[in-house]
């Protein structure tokens, strides 16, 4: 199989990995010429995806930033041969789907969307990896939901990845549960950090600090054009939070300890419930 691979970051990069490990032959396309150069002489890519390759390849992967993938998508549109499917890597779903869609009517491809959960706080080609999807969950967004030939040709394609798990939804429903499982946690994260308290924490954090900064150390352009593209999802969820977190500043205010227990019995028994 020939693969394509747009966008050779930490996302893009670790599938050109994985699909190069089971014997795929891929060819790549990034912006940043050191990071083309990279792969190539690593041996991570064995050409260069461009308006010559394009109709060869079997499978392309769109790992941009949403507005680039949107104007990439629409550039290559032409000249993607009718058996390609492609497959796009963003982090929000609504934008680049409904382009992608329109554009494999207009054009006779095969578009869905795709998003893995899987990732590191860092980026770039330098900490791509091979495993870096192993076992993890992937999200389709397909333009059919109910062809359950046409879904198993999409996890076969996929397979070199080595997801552990494959869920099937639409854009929308994409974008709004993402907006609290991992966009309102990179928030809170970053905006967590800014204390002054936080230069002191050496010597005196574990695992909670650990766990709740992880993500503060972002992509910072990635991440606003994502927040900015999901804007109504995740303000729903920031003002959910900030109303909750009012509650327990309250009762901590007021010395209200029945108050305070009560919230905190509510938290862990809404855990206990969500996880099982």
């Amino acid at each position: 199989m020939t693969v394509g691979i747009c966008g050779l970051g930490l996302i893009g990069g670790s599938m050109a990995k994985a699909y190069k490990a089971d014997g795929h032959t891929v060819l790549g396309f990034d912006a940043h010429e050191p990071t083309l150069g990279y792969c190539a002489l690593a041996g991570i890519t064995d050409g260069i995806l461009n308006e010559e390759t394009i109709p060869s390849c079997d499978l392309i992967f769109v790992a941009l930033y949403p507005q680039v993938a949107v104007e990439y998508l629409k550039k290559i549109a032409p000249i993607i041969d009718a058996h390609t499917v492609v497959i796009d890597l963003c982090g929000t779903k609504k934008q680049i789907c409904d382009c992608g869609f329109s554009l494999a009517k207009e054009y006779g491809f095969t578009f869905v969307g795709g998003h893995p959960m899987a990732g590191t706080q860092y980026s770039g080609i330098k900490y791509a990896k091979a495993t870096l999807f192993k076992g993890a969950p992937m999200v389709l967004v397909p333009p059919i939901y109910d062809d359950i030939a046409f879904l198993d040709r999409i996890r076969t394609l996929l397979s070199p990845a080595g997801f552990g798990k494959f869920s099937v939804t639409d854009a929308e429903s994409h974008d709004r549960v993402i907006a609290f499982t991992s966009q309102l946690a990179h928030v809170v994260s970053n905006a967590y950090v800014k204390s002054p308290s936080a230069k002191e924490h050496k010597g005196f954090s574990a695992g909670s600090y650990k766990d709740m900064t992880r993500v503060a150390w972002l992509n910072e352009q990635m991440w606003c054009e994502l927040f900015l593209e999901n804007r109504d999802p995740l303000l729903f969820e920031l003002d959910t939070i900030i109303a909750s977190l009012q509650e327990y500043r309250d009762a901590i205010s007021e010395g209200d300890a029945n108050t305070l227990r009560s919230l905190l019995r509510d938290g862990r028994i809404a855990k206990e419930e969500i996880d099982g």
